[in-house]
Order: structure tokens, then sequence, then C-alpha cells
């Protein structure tokens, strides 16, 4: 699922251990589809952030824009709660939705709990997130990911990493973007579809960071993300893979 405008997916520097210990804010512009299985690409600027204090962080270094509360149990694993904002589905965007008057579905807010562990195999760091993501609105359910990321190379100025996820969809959730109900079905002239609950996309990508001086730095990512299970074989899933990319620019403090 495409989330409009605050998504951010991966846009932050997280590799070669700079990805919790600096905190940065900035902007970028982001390449992106209306929704996962849809052909159109956008364009738009976005903010990235990582902050980490004592207890509160906010962060869009691990694929959505969240913050909350978080405590280290061992000196490697920390337990936290979180808000994200979940992007919706800008229909009107989508020649293919617009044509067959499938509706928007508006930006929500999700609350949950996540994990993280943090260990290394020899000199290369690695990050391994589980997080469960609750909607707001009940209409939209639940999402659950699991994301590993490795810092592979950590230069005096350019640093890089690679990631792959998997993200889990309740069967409320994968309703609400890739079913299609009876009443869809006879405005649309789509059949009608029963998404069942199940894992909705797999991705992996590469992101990176090159420091401009002490304070400024170019941040980059690409993903390449494949739609999975019962969103697959959806009526409004018109390809199977899409892609993000993003460029833009941070501060340091």
């Amino acid at each position: 699922m495409s989330r409009v405008f605050f998504c951010l997916a991966l846009l932050a520097p997280c590799a070669a251990g700079a990805a919790e210990a600096t905190n940065n804010f900035g902007v970028a512009a982001w390449s992106h589809p209306v929704y996962d299985g849809d052909t159109t690409q956008q364009v738009m600027a976005i903010p990235t952030v990582s902050y980490y204090g004592d207890v509160y962080f906010a962060r869009t270094t691990q694929g959505v824009l969240e913050g909350g509360a978080r405590a280290d149990v061992f000196s490697n694993l920390a337990l936290g709660v979180q808000l994200a904002y979940e992007g919706g589905r800008d229909s009107t965007a989508s020649p293919f939705l617009t044509s067959h008057k499938i509706e928007s579905i508006a930006p929500n807010v999700s609350a949950g709990a996540h994990a993280e562990l943090n260990f290394a195999i020899g000199p290369m760091p690695l990050w391994l997130l589980l997080r469960y993501r609750q909607h707001a609105d009940s209409n939209y359910g639940a999402q659950a990911d699991m994301r590993l990321t490795a810092g592979v190379y950590g230069g005096d100025s350019l640093q890089a990493g690679v990631f792959v996820q998997s993200t889990w969809a309740d069967s409320i959730a994968m309703q609400s973007y890739y079913g299609i109900n009876a009443q869809q079905a006879a405005s649309s002239g789509l059949p009608a579809y029963v998404a069942e609950q199940g894992r909705l996309f797999n991705s992996e990508g590469v992101l990176w960071s090159y420091a401009l001086g002490r304070e400024w730095e170019l941040l980059g990512s690409l993903e390449a993300r494949q739609l999975q299970g019962n969103a697959l074989s959806s009526p409004l899933a018109q390809v199977s893979s899409n892609y993000y990319a993003s460029v833009g620019i941070g501060f340091r403090f």
C-alpha cells in the first residue's frame, strides 16, 4: 500500500552504525506508485527524520513515519510502542482506479509495538525489527512487519546499507485495500473478490548517505517491492512489482 505523503520508506541513513547514532532532519524527493500494484508513478517532497532520545524517538529509517517510546531491555534489544502515519490510497491519482470508480482510502494513523535487535556478523552491523501496527480506524485492520537491515559500507563520507522486509496483513486490512465487495463490483465492472489474511508484500533495497561537511548530508534509497498472496491475485493488482526511490538532504544535530 502506498503511504501517501508520509510513508517515507527508507529515507534516512541506516548503514554501518549510523542509523541509530546520528539525529537528523531533512527533506527528500520521493518517487512511488499510487499504491502497490498500480502502474502510475508519483513524485513528491517529503520530510525525513531520525531522532533517538533517552526514552522518546521519531524516525523514518524503518519504512514508515513513526514515533513513540522505547527502552533497552538488554544491551542489544529494545522494546517500544509507537504511533505511525498510515497513508491511504488517492484514487484520483490512478487512472485505473478512477476509471473503475474505486473510492479513495483516507490517510490514517496506527498504534502498535515493536522489538528491535541489533547485532553483528564480523564487522557488519545488523538490525532486526519486528513491528505490529493496528489502524486507529478498525475498518483498515492491522499489519505486521519483519525487517532486517545490514550496514555494508562505512567510509568517512559515504555509508551504505541493504535491507529486506516482509509485511503481513490481517483479513480486514487485506480486504480494505485489495478486496472488492458486491457494491464495488456492481459500480466498477470488476469481479467481486475476497482478500484473505496473509503476506502482503516482500521487498528489498539499498540506502545510502554522503556527508557534506559536519552538519549536512545527502540521502538516497531504492526499493523493489513484490506483492504476495491475495494482494497479488486481486483484480486491483495491475502489476506484481513496484519501485520506490528517493534522494534528499538532511541536517545532522
